[in-house]
């Protein structure tokens, strides 16, 4: 008797379990706390990522992964949403389908995307008409991207933002900005997140935020990839058919919206420029790999309800531009290395054109400046009581400053091993030498370079950086490495290791030691040896006489003199501002 009794028990134990997991989904309250609230709340952390999980265990078109660590200690997630039920992406590369990538919570006090893509996906799956109108795209979202950051919840650190009533902060768990942290790649956040663009290989890429800045009547903005450094056909259809289209279709919603107001304690009556993400931000970042990318920027004043509703709206519109337009995204995108490799040229660097700019109907308040109440000086203040529409111009050409003439491949040395790991991090391909090998190269000194003074990220970073190169025979040794340019990180390659781009890994200090002399001199022994020296070099014999005869500050210091024979003569240290990375033409 009590065996049957034992295995009716297990039998139980077995239909329960099999029924726990359906149960708990069909059980779930699908209901998101931003709703319960009725707008006024954002979900936490374990909320979301519990959301998620019920929603994919519930519908099957939905999948929910952990991919890589944070710095928190916690993974990183990613929601896949797909009416062919396929969440493997070495059989989706070959679908025909368009990737969407939609990022959340990189700021978690900018909380409306993550409120948004949770009531969305379940919308999708709970609506077959929708779904069906989306069956032409693949979207996967990042539900929290900074963790650390989002479990540090409070209420006071977005002191200009309305709502929500809690939030979390925008430094990550080592106190990152994580949107400064694409290129450089300090964070695990940033090496798990280059994991997975690797991974999804999405053709369009959406970052959700809320701005700061100037007052307007705008409750949304976008910040598109600035169209002439994404280049090409590409820049030609975010900015003339994608930005377009899309604002279109939210004006049919009755949203209007407009670029991101790229002004600081001013209004805009004046104009404004596009924004020029490069590659630290996440779509300049993005654009390296010819992803067309978007950051929604909903206004910080703005009730937090209405926020998360136009951004919803926005997201949505988006997946339907794509899957619209799938076939002539997916061919640009296949088409662009090719077409950038072809010009021969490549800009590094760009500057704004003021000579340059469209007409927007803005919609701003009037703004002035008042005796404030609270200091002895005068504050901006904008009166909600006077709104405007005026036309202002709006600058959104940026032209190159800086180009180089594209290298077949690039040489490293062996020993640089934080550049390599950053290149293996984005899926660059390089053959390793396997003996000493010999190539005529040009060879890169760093010729000048400005420093910042206060630290940045975690970094001082340098601008304005100049090079100079010369052709020369070098002898690489086994484990240096060879990259070909011809392949679809160029773009990366090139933004990264030629030190004159703005987010160069020079001017992100990865290459600082090669600025900092290791030899010297004495000055009472070094005088017998450049007199020497100069007795049988003629040729700097006369460029040293030369020099005082033209340098008057030359000429008055001896110090300078010498150290001017020194750097011309043998005893000089090669390593000294020579950048490690030969370009191969």
């Amino acid at each position: 008797m009590k065996k049957v009794l034992l295995l009716i028990f297990f039998v139980g134990m077995v239909i329960s379990c099999t029924k726990t997991k359906k149960e708990a989904s069909v059980s779930f309250d699908f209901t998101t706390t931003f709703e319960k609230s009725n707008g006024t709340e954002t979900a936490t952390y374990n909320g979301v990522i519990n959301f998620y999980t019920h929603l994919a265990q519930t519908f099957p078109e939905i999948s929910i992964k952990e991919i890589g660590e944070t710095d928190s200690g916690k993974p990183l997630h990613m929601v896949i949403l797909n009416s062919d039920k396929e969440f493997d992406f070495n059989k989706i590369d070959t679908s025909k389908k368009s990737i969407v990538l939609i990022n959340n919570g990189i700021h978690p006090g900018e909380s409306d995307g993550i409120d948004a893509s949770m009531m969305l996906l379940r919308d999708i799956v709970k609506n077959e008409d929708l779904l069906k109108s989306l069956d032409n795209i693949i979207l996967v979202v990042i539900p929290i991207y900074n963790v650390g950051g989002a479990l540090n919840r409070n209420r006071t650190t977005r002191a200009n933002q309305n709502g929500p009533k809690e939030y979390g902060f925008r430094g990550n768990a080592r106190n990152f900005d994580l949107n400064r942290d694409f290129i450089k790649n300090d964070t695990k956040n940033a090496q798990t997140f280059s994991k997975i663009f690797h991974v999804v290989n999405p053709d369009v890429f959406v970052d959700t935020h809320v701005s700061n800045g100037a007052d307007y009547q705008y409750a949304i903005t976008h910040l598109f990839t600035q169209h002439n450094k994404l280049g090409n056909d590409l820049g030609v259809f975010i900015e003339h058919k994608m930005r377009p289209e899309i604002e279109k279709k939210l004006l049919q919603k009755n949203i209007s919206i407009t670029p991101y107001v790229n002004v600081w304690g001013t209004t805009p009556k004046s104009g404004f420029s596009q924004f020029l993400d490069t590659p630290r931000y996440s779509t300049g970042y993005t654009s390296l790999f010819n992803t067309l990318g978007l950051m929604i920027e909903t206004h910080m004043l703005k009730p937090y309800k209405q926020r998360v509703n136009q951004t919803y709206s926005l997201l949505e519109i988006i997946l339907k531009f794509t899957a619209n337009n799938s076939s002539e995204i997916k061919k640009l995108r296949k088409n662009a290395i090719s077409k950038i490799l072809a010009k021969k040229k490549y800009p590094i660097a760009f500057t704004l054109d003021e000579n340059t700019f469209s007409n927007l109907n803005f919609k701003g308040f009037e703004g002035t400046y008042i005796a404030s109440k609270v200091t002895s000086g005068k504050r901006l203040f904008y009166d909600r009581t006077k709104p405007y529409t005026k036309t202002i111009k709006y600058y959104n050409t940026f032209k190159p400053s800086v180009e180089i003439t594209i290298p077949k491949a690039y040489i490293i040395k062996r020993g640089w091993w934080k550049v390599i790991n950053r290149l293996k991090n984005n899926n660059i391909r390089f053959t390793v030498f396997k003996n000493d090998t010999t190539f005529t190269v040009s060879e890169q000194r760093i010729n000048t370079f400005e420093t910042s003074k206060m630290p940045f990220e975690g970094h001082y970073l340098h601008y304005n950086t100049t090079t100079t190169s010369k052709k020369v025979a070098v002898t690489f040794s086994e484990g240096d490495i060879y990259i070909s340019v011809n392949q679809p990180g160029a773009r990366y390659l090139m933004e990264t290791l030629e030190a004159e781009a703005p987010d160069s890994f020079f001017n992100w200090n990865f290459f600082d030691t090669v600025l900092q002399q290791k030899e010297g001199y004495s000055a009472y022994v070094f005088e017998d040896i450049a007199e020497h020296f100069l007795s049988e070099n003629s040729s700097v014999k006369k460029l040293f006489l030369s020099k005082i005869k033209n340098d008057t500050q030359f000429a008055n210091n001896p110090s300078a003199q010498l150290n001017f024979i020194y750097k011309n003569s043998p005893y000089y240290e090669k390593a000294h501002l020579k950048l490690p990375i030969y370009k191969v033409f």
